[in-house]
């Protein structure tokens, strides 16, 4: 072999094996590369899934923050409107109780308050009052009752108050204070089962 034809030996061989390490160097690039690729895809789909989730919470907290809004706004305007209700009501129970006492049943109402006072005293004696409204009716009603009547300092729309001083006790049978105890008793009850 003559020292060209090393020379064109040597430079195939060297050639063959440049070749080889690039093929090498650009197969283990394209690894990496590849690798990188589903590195960064795996971090990207991880940043996306908890910019998602974030989002997905905040949306939720806005969502029961506005649902939590509404819900007071609603309430708000369910009381307010009862209310209005309440009040309409009782003050058509005003009138209907008015009505009554300028009827003939009043005044029979009046003496059974009065009995039933009186049967509760014994022998006590007993203090009665009739409302400033009812002092038309005062000497009727003692009259039938055999009892003496005052005419009360102050309105309370009706009924009878008593008291039995020996024993401390006061009887109010009056209509406002019947009235004011239904209105902070009332409660509005609705729906299927009550309707």
């Amino acid at each position: 072999m003559t020292i060209d034809e090393k020379l064109e030996h040597f430079y195939e061989i060297s050639l063959e094996e440049a070749k080889q390490d690039a093929e090498k160097a650009i197969q283990e690039h394209k690894e990496y590369l590849a690798q990188m690729l589903e590195e960064h895809k795996t971090s990207r789909r991880q940043s996306a899934e908890a910019e998602v989730k974030a989002e997905a919470e905040h949306v939720r907290r806005e969502v029961n923050k506005a649902l939590s809004a509404e819900q007071i706004t609603l309430k708000r305007d369910w009381s307010r409107k009862q209310e209005e209700l309440k009040d309409d009501l009782f003050a058509e129970i005003r009138l209907k109780v008015k009505d009554f006492m300028s009827g003939p049943d009043y005044i029979e109402y009046l003496c059974r308050q009065i009995e039933a006072v009186k049967k509760f005293a014994g022998e006590d004696e007993v203090e009665i009052s009739l409302s400033p409204e009812d002092s038309d009716k005062a000497e009727e009603v003692s009259r039938k009752t055999g009892v003496p009547l005052e005419i009360s300092g102050e309105s309370f729309l009706g009924g009878i108050r008593a008291a039995i001083p020996h024993k401390n006790i006061l009887i109010d049978n009056s209509f406002q204070e019947g009235l004011e105890t239904m209105r902070r008793e009332f409660k509005f009850d609705g729906g299927l089962k009550h309707e």
